[in-house]
């Protein structure tokens, strides 16, 4: 396959920091929560701007790679919508205030980008060198896709309240409430980091987790670093402005997780074919390579994958306003006309807290 054309790439860098700085900087600049209308108009924004960008790789780079990136973005989307639910849970726990959150969440990504970018980096070389590394890529997410269908949101509700915070707060001298978007601020004339100095470690933690999931994943539908990285920084691009935007949406989403364990085994499954097929290791097969073991073409991944997630998002709105209807019927409850089943682990108190806080001033 051809090199992608190094201009091409050089022009989407710079292109892509340019949109990124002046994100950051209107965030920096006008701190606030964004209207539905807002929000709606930047992901439209973003998602169209990747579509752009797909047009032209089809145009300027062929059929292949342009498939490579759409199966790509479409994945690294579909896992940063999942992600989203656990960043609801560290809002909701340490209740940052929603003028805030927009900061915290663009942290978040640029911390993201910067540990997704080493990971791509690293996973490009060792590809490079070693192909049997797929195989560990493959099992891998395959054991992932299994703890994704299974796992009960348990441990996302403790995300806020592992041993690196607790140890954080125990070192650290932190006062009890935010002082604006400040991680620093003054206490009886004492300077004292604000809880914000933990919401930024726990945001940074959970992005390490996320790139540990989410780059053997794309490296299972395409071997191109500048890919991973674009279709990475395209799908974390508007991550901000569709926490807001989806907000009730998401507890709607009720098969998303199963959809995208589907998606995660599927991509297990066509990395370890594709090991068995440039195989090396000399205790399988006599180090030769496994003929028979077919190449997943990209087109079908691409088609496997918006499928499913056509699919899970059809069957979830169904489930979800069919529970809404018997809920209906059946009288309400507690004023919600929400169907406890179809909603995520997330403490209702806490998400509250998290709407509703107002910056608090320090005492002085």
């Amino acid at each position: 396959m051809p090199a992608l054309p190094v201009a091409f790439e050089v022009g989407t860098f710079i292109v892509l920091g340019l949109v990124l700085l002046f994100d950051l900087l209107l965030v920096v600049k006008r701190p606030h929560e964004p209207s539905m209308k807002e929000a709606g108009l930047w992901v439209a924004f973003y998602v169209g701007l990747a579509l752009v960008f797909a047009a032209l790789m089809f145009v300027f780079t062929g059929p292949e790679y342009g498939g490579q990136f759409v199966a790509g973005w479409i994945t690294e989307y579909s896992l940063s919508i999942d992600n989203l639910f656990v960043f609801i849970i560290i809002m909701a726990r340490f209740s940052v205030p929603r003028k805030y959150q927009q900061e915290v969440l663009m942290v978040g990504i640029i911390i993201a980008l910067v540990l997704r970018g080493i990971f791509i980096a690293l996973g490009a070389a060792v590809i490079e060198n070693f192909s049997w590394i797929f195989f560990i890529f493959g099992a891998f997410l395959l054991y992932t896709a299994y703890k994704q269908a299974t796992d009960s949101g348990e441990d996302e509700e403790e995300a806020g309240d592992n041993k690196l915070i607790a140890k954080l707060r125990t070192v650290l001298p932190m006062s009890d409430s935010y002082d604006g978007n400040k991680i620093r601020t003054v206490v009886n004339g004492k300077k004292v980091f604000t809880p914000m100095l933990i919401v930024f470690v726990t945001i940074g933690l959970t992005d390490l987790l996320f790139a540990v999931d989410s780059i053997p994943a794309i490296f299972g539908l395409t071997q191109s670093a500048f890919i991973v990285f674009t279709a990475n920084i395209f799908a974390l691009m508007g991550l901000r402005q569709l926490y807001f935007l989806l907000g009730g949406l998401m507890t709607r989403l009720i098969y998303l997780k199963h959809a995208l364990s589907v998606i995660l085994a599927f991509i297990g499954i066509k990395l370890i074919l594709h090991a068995m097929h440039v195989n090396e290791l000399p205790f399988i097969n006599g180090g030769e390579h496994i003929e028979w073991a077919p190449e997943i073409p990209t087109f079908v991944s691409l088609a496997v994958i918006v499928a499913t997630i056509v699919v899970a998002v059809i069957a979830s709105l169904i489930r979800s306003d069919a529970t809404g209807q018997d809920k209906a019927e059946d009288g309400p409850t507690d004023g919600t006309g929400d169907d406890a089943s179809s909603t995520p682990a997330v403490d209702p108190g806490l998400v509250e807290a998290a709407d509703e806080a107002d910056v608090k001033e320090p005492r002085r």
